[in-house]
C-alpha cells in the first residue's frame, strides 16, 4: 500500500492539462462490447479504475492494442462466454464500480449478464434499482442468486418500450441506452441523465450505427438496429480534474493555467468556484487562475448565507463538492455545502477539523464552512483517503498546510487521478510517493 508525504506551503506555477474523463471512459469501454468490429478510443487516462477495466475486458477475450499514449483499440470479436459466468470474472466485478455498466452491453449482445455487487468508493448506499428496472422494462428477466451473491439478467429478445426512470442515474441511463440500441423497436427514456458523459456515449453509438434522438436532453428516443460497427472516439477532458486544479490554485495562492478544458462541457463548475470569490479567466479553451491572497464567499442577493449543492446535470456534479468544501476553508465568509445525492460523503471533514478547519458537520449531508481568510493556517496531519474525491480534497488541504502531512490509502486517489504527484511536482508541489 502506498502513501503520499506532502510538504505543505509551496505555491504552484505554470500550466497543466486535465486527463481524459474517468466517468466517460468507463462507459465508452463497456460500449465497445456491442460490436465485433474495432473501436479506437483516444485520450484514455492511465488510472487504476480504467486499467482494471481494460484488464477485465482482456480476460473476457477482448483484443486490446495500445496504439500510443492514451490511444487504444478494442475488438470484442471473440468473447469467452463461459468466462462471463465464472467466479473469477464475478470477483473482478466486485472490485470495480464501473463493471456495473457491463450489464447492458452483455445482455444486448449475448442475452445474459451476470454481475456481482460492484465495489468502488465508500460513500454510502448506491442503489442499482434504476439499472435493473430499466433492463426489465426492455424484456429482461431478473433474479438474485443468494448462494453466489450475484445478480442475473436474461432475455432472448429485448424489445423497445417507454420508461420513466425513477432517478436520473448516469450509469443507469448508460446501461439502458447500451441495451436499447440493439433492442427491437423504439425505446423512449424519460428522466434520462444528460451529463456530457452520456452525450458522448450517445454520439459514439451513433457513429457506430445507432439511432438516438434527443441527445443532451432528458428524453431520449432510441430506434433499435440489428448490429453496430466500429468507430473512433475521443474522450473529453475530466471536468473533476479541472475543478480540482482550480481549488488547488486558490488554496495554495498560486497562479495556474488549466489548458484544453472543453469549456462548453464544464457547465456551472467555473461559476460555482466564482461564488467562493475565486477569479477565473476564460482564455479560449483554457482557464487562467491568477494568484489571489484573499477570496471572499458571495452571499445570496437577499444577504443570506451562500449554499452550494449538487444536482443532476446541468446542476453541479456531486464529485466536486469535496473540493469546493476544502477550498472554502481559506475563503473569507461562510458557506453551506449540501451533499444531496450520496450518503456519508462528508464524513471526511473530521480530518479537516483536526487540521484546524472551522467546519460544522450538521448531518451526513450538510456542512457549514467558516473560512479562515488565511488568518489561520491548517496544521499537518496523518490521514487516510476514504474515496477518490475526499482523497483529492485531503491532498489539497495538505498542500496548503504548515508542515509535512501524510495520506495513506492513496490507491483511492490513483483510481481517478493520473500520476497526480508527478504532475503537481512539476508545478512546484512537494509530494513524495512511498511504498509500504
Amino acid at each position: 500500500m502506498a502513501s503520499f508525504i506532502i510538504e505543505g506551503g509551496h505555491r504552484l506555477q505554470g500550466e497543466i492539462t486535465p486527463q481524459g474523463a474517468k466517468n466517460e471512459v468507463l462507459q465508452i469501454l463497456c460500449a465497445t462490447l456491442l460490436t465485433q468490429e474495432t473501436v479506437t478510443v483516444n485520450n484514455v487516462p492511465d488510472i487504476l479504475d480504467v486499467n482494471n477495466l481494460i484488464t477485465m475486458m482482456q480476460s473476457m477475450g477482448v483484443s486490446v492494442d495500445r496504439l500510443g499514449e492514451g490511444r487504444f483499440s478494442f475488438t470484442a470479436k471473440d468473447i469467452d462466454e463461459a468466462y462471463l459466468q465464472s467466479d473469477e470474472f464475478l470477483k473482478l466485478c466486485s472490485s470495480l464500480r464501473g463493471s456495473v455498466m457491463l450489464m447492458g452491453p452483455l445482455l444486448a449482445r449475448f442475452g445474459r449478464a451476470l454481475i456481482s455487487k460492484p465495489g468502488g468508493d465508500k460513500i454510502g448506499r448506491r442503489r442499482l434499482d434504476t439499472h435493473f428496472l430499466g433492463l426489465i422494462k426492455l424484456g429482461a428477466s431478473f433474479s438474485y442468486n443468494e448462494d453466489r451473491g450475484i445478480y442475473e439478467l436474461a432475455a432472448e429478445h429485448l424489445k423497445g418500450t417507454y420508461m420513466l426512470l425513477d432517478e436520473a442515474s448516469v450509469t443507469g441511463t448508460a446501461n439502458i441506452i447500451m441495451a436499447a440500441v440493439l433492442a427491437e423497436g423504439t425505446t423512449t427514456i424519460y428522466n434520462a441523465a444528460c451529463e456530457p458523459y452520456i452525450q458522448q456515449l450517445c454520439r459514439m453509438l451513433c457513429r457506430m450505427g445507432a439511432k438516438i434522438e434527443g441527445i443532451a436532453s432528458n428524453r431520449l428516443v432510441i430506434t433499435g438496429v440489428d448490429s453496430l460497427g466500429g468507430c473512433e472516439h475521443t474522450v473529453l477532458p475530466d471536468m473533476i480534474e479541472v475543478g480540482s486544479f482550480i481549488g488547488m490554485a486558490a488554496m495554495t495562492r498560486s497562479e495556474l493555467t488549466i489548458r484544453n478544458v472543453s469549456l462548453e462541457n464544464l457547465g456551472v463548475i467555473p461559476d460555482s468556484f466564482r461564488r467562493l470569490g475565486i477569479l477565473i479567466e476564460e482564455r479560449g479553451d483554457n482557464l487562467y487562475i491568477p494568484r489571489q491572497e484573499h477570496y471572499q464567499i458571495e452571499s445570496f442577493i437577499d444577504g443570506s448565507i451562500m449554499t452550494i449543492a449538487d444536482a443532476p446535470w446541468p446542476g453541479l456534479t456531486p464529485d466536486l463538492l469535496s473540493v469546493l468544501l476544502v477550498t472554502a476553508i481559506q475563503a473569507k465568509g461562510s458557506v453551506l455545502i449540501h451533499q444531496k445525492m450520496f450518503e456519508s460523503r462528508l464524513f471526511f471533514v473530521d480530518k479537516l477539523i483536526e487540521m484546524g478547519a472551522q467546519i460544522i458537520l450538521c448531518d451526513p449531508h450538510r456542512a457549514v464552512v467558516n473560512g479562515h481568510d488565511h488568518a489561520i493556517s491548517l496544521r499537518s496531519r496523518t490521514m487516510t483517503s476514504p474515496d477518490i474525491r475526499a482523497g483529492i480534497a485531503l491532498l489539497i488541504a495538505a498542500m496548503s498546510a504548515e508542515g509535512t502531512s501524510r495520506i495513506d490509502r492513496i490507491d483511492q486517489i490513483d483510481r481517478g487521478y493520473q500520476n497526480i504527484d508527478e504532475r503537481l511536482n512539476r508545478l512546484g508541489a512537494r509530494i513524495t510517493r512511498v511504498e509500504l
